[in-house]
């Protein structure tokens, strides 16, 4: 029986993974900061204790899913995010590369400053703006460097079973008639089921690399936040608001790529795997929300 070990087992994609395996012959290791039922407590940031964890389970894959992601706060705890998105990864590599198995990372298209005029691919150099994507392309940085059999996924504007746009959206539109929607930042929002596939079918292959992992298709924020309240019956008007108008409402906003759309490039040159259209995984997600 394969045995996979999974970082942030209790987040959005974590959850998506667990279910995307669920008729897989495969045995989790599930940790998260937190010990739980089935839990087991792992802080990423202490290469000791994951060192520890994976010489005594010698698992055949670990999948980070852990991550600093709160982007805002990251500007005020760079320590802590260098520390989770940086060092944590490093330290899980190491471990990986001590049992022999297949590091799986999920990274962020923050790497990019976001000021391009077409789809970023795995060829264009990185360049962050923030302390977010700038720990998190350190974090890349340690995975190649000390992981031996690795796969990096770089997502964006992901979502799925926890706290994400779609239900903020639908939170907000209980109590307000009009909400203000930033429609200068454009990227493709990618469901977490559809990014446990991919991670499903890569993690059977030898197919190592770094790979963009989002649906596809594009859209912008405001425009999203409308596609979710069609979805959802809810007359609620979207003022498009400029990133700029953001800033001024929300001074304490860190920068944001205003291009993130992220081409899979390697995995279509590499494979036949595609991810669904967003609009195609957001109508099966609201299904499944709403009931």
């Amino acid at each position: 029986m394969k045995k996979i070990l999974v970082t942030g087992c209790n987040g959005q994609l974590g959850r998506a993974i667990r279910k995307e395996y669920a008729a897989s012959d495969v045995e989790f290791i599930n940790t998260d900061v937190v010990e739980g039922e089935g839990v087991v407590s792992l802080d990423i940031t202490d290469v000791d204790a994951v060192l520890k964890l994976v010489r005594a389970e010698k698992p055949d894959v670990i999948i980070n899913c852990a991550a600093h992601t709160n982007v805002d706060k990251c500007e005020e705890q760079w320590d802590l995010a260098y520390k989770i998105n940086a060092i944590g990864p490093r330290n899980l590599s190491i471990a990986a590369t001590e049992v022999d198995a297949k590091m799986i990372h999920v990274s962020t298209d923050y790497v990019f400053e976001g000021n391009g005029t077409r789809p970023y691919t795995e060829f264009d150099a990185p360049n962050p703006v923030s302390a977010y994507g700038k720990t998190k392309l350190e974090g890349e940085n340690f995975v190649k460097e000390f992981a031996k059999k690795h796969f990096i996924l770089r997502t964006a504007w992901l979502y799925g079973d926890g706290k994400n746009f779609v239900k903020t959206m639908l939170a907000l539109a209980e109590n307000h008639d009009e909400l203000n929607v930033v429609c200068d930042q454009v990227g493709t929002p990618t469901s977490a089921v559809e990014l446990a596939k991919m991670i499903h079918y890569l993690e059977g292959t030898e197919n190592y690399g770094t790979f963009h992992a989002t649906c596809e298709g594009d859209t912008n924020w405001a425009d999203f936040a409308e596609a979710i309240f069609k979805r959802a019956g809810k007359n609620v008007k979207v003022n498009h608001v400029t990133s700029k108008q953001y800033k001024e409402m929300n001074p304490a906003s860190a920068n944001r790529p205003a291009y993130s759309i992220l081409e899979d490039y390697m995995i279509k040159l590499t494979s036949d795997f595609v991810m669904a259209d967003w609009q195609d995984a957001l109508d099966v997600y609201m299904k499944e929300l709403l009931g």
